[in-house]
């Protein structure tokens, strides 16, 4: 048997907020023997997670032709969904298969593709004999209006929700017995020093994320991009402040520098707006915590800030945001502005101000808060701990009595 923690359903760094996840849970498990089971295996050995943990690329099966029909086939007489996942991570099952798997997707629930996915995965590993955690997630309330979610929730030995909304949403579908609050992994992300361009005045620039991802949700065409442009207007000719664009996810499919690039045409010779190329999370956290403010659409990128006690607004959609920043302040009003409600092209200037207007007391809230906040994030990892123990206390008495 594998006798390591598998890691599992990671896309790879080249997002990187799944890079922070791992990178922070290599940490907090540092003197355990980890797996990463990875999507990108190029990606994670390219950034910063090479040295943290042993790396193995998974199985792609639309890669390979005729497994792929076999699989289908298969699939499609036998009624097996899980067979694509014994493809998929076949090096970590069967003969060696290990003793505890962490699920490190923390939204995979949010998204239907996903969602089956993420279910079948947890099924598999159970199935074949295993532990399972839910780590750092986060879990729109009425998908636990579907039973089969439910039944999912039940098989993990340890679900560890990353704010109150998903916490509360676990219990009313009588999800308790498993279920343990903990900040998102990543606010206990340590910002690695990078060298910053001439131009960047820390403490006097203005960090802006921005994803494909909102604009999709918008429900009026343009009008992300519209307040995204307004805003940057707004800080040159209003304030002396810089704008810093600041790109979070690197995927082909889903990548931050496009919308970030259209933004910055017509500033290029413009020494008060920068534009950052790709690095990893941790360089990307120094630069973010050398802001005045940020206002972001990535989680992660969000939580960068956040841990780094800079006054920030998160453009959003989903859950997470709106429970990070309820746990963070007592509310989302004015912390989280839905990308689904956008009409007006001031709106974001608006919501930019408030925070400004309220700037100090924000920061004075995040130092008061975040030491404690972070630290809570890291005990996360004595649960893996103590699951990882009970689990090899068992079976050295299974050993005994056989």
């Amino acid at each position: 048997m594998n006798d390591q923690i598998v890691m599992y359903l990671h896309g790879g760094s080249g997002n990187h907020g799944c890079e922070a996840i791992i990178n922070s849970t290599c940490h907090m498990l540092e003197d355990l023997p980890k797996l990463l089971v990875t999507n990108s295996e190029t990606e994670d050995r390219y950034y910063s997670l090479e040295p943290l943990c042993d790396i193995l690329q998974e199985r792609k099966i639309a890669e390979h032709f005729f497994a792929h029909v076999w699989y289908y086939v298969w699939r499609a007489v036998f009624r097996d969904p899980e067979s694509f996942m014994r493809y998929r991570f076949r090096e970590v099952l069967g003969k060696n298969r290990a003793p505890l798997y962490i699920s490190t997707g923390g939204d995979m629930y949010c998204y239907e593709i996903s969602k089956k996915e993420a279910i079948v995965a947890n099924s598999t590993f159970v199935r074949a004999g295993a532990k399972t955690v839910l780590w750092g997630c986060s879990i729109e309330p009425q998908l636990l209006e579907d039973p089969a979610v439910v039944d999912d929730m039940k098989r993990y030995a340890l679900i560890t929700p990353r704010e109150s909304i998903t916490e509360q949403a676990l219990h009313k579908a009588g999800i308790t017995e498993n279920v343990k609050l903990f900040p998102d992994p990543a606010f206990a992300l340590e910002p690695e020093e990078t060298e910053l361009p001439s131009h960047f005045v820390p403490g006097k620039t203005i960090g802006i994320n921005i994803s494909p991802m909102i604009v999709r949700h918008e429900e009026k065409g343009g009008i992300t991009m519209e307040n995204y442009h307004n805003l940057i207007e707004h800080i040159l000719q209003d304030t002396d402040n810089c704008v810093a664009l600041i790109p979070h996810v690197m995927w082909r499919y889903n990548d931050d520098r496009l919308p970030l690039k259209e933004l910055y045409r017509g500033y290029e010779a413009n020494e008060r707006v920068l534009l950052f190329p790709d690095m990893s999370c941790r360089k990307l956290k120094y630069i973010i915590s050398q802001c005045r403010a940020f206002i972001g659409a990535r989680t992660h990128a969000t939580i960068a800030a956040y841990s780094s006690c800079v006054p920030t607004l998160v453009v959003g959609y989903s859950v997470k945001a709106r429970g990070i920043a309820k746990d963070l302040f007592g509310t989302e009003k004015h912390y989280v502005l839905p990308v689904q409600s956008l009409e007006n092209p001031e709106e974001l200037i608006r919501a930019y101000d408030w925070i400004m207007n309220r700037e100090q007391k924000i920061r004075n809230r995040l130092e008061t808060i975040m030491p404690e906040y972070c630290a809570r994030a890291k005990e996360a990892g004595q649960e893996v701990r103590k699951l990882w123990e009970e689990i090899h206390v068992q079976e050295g008495h299974d050993e005994a009595a056989g």
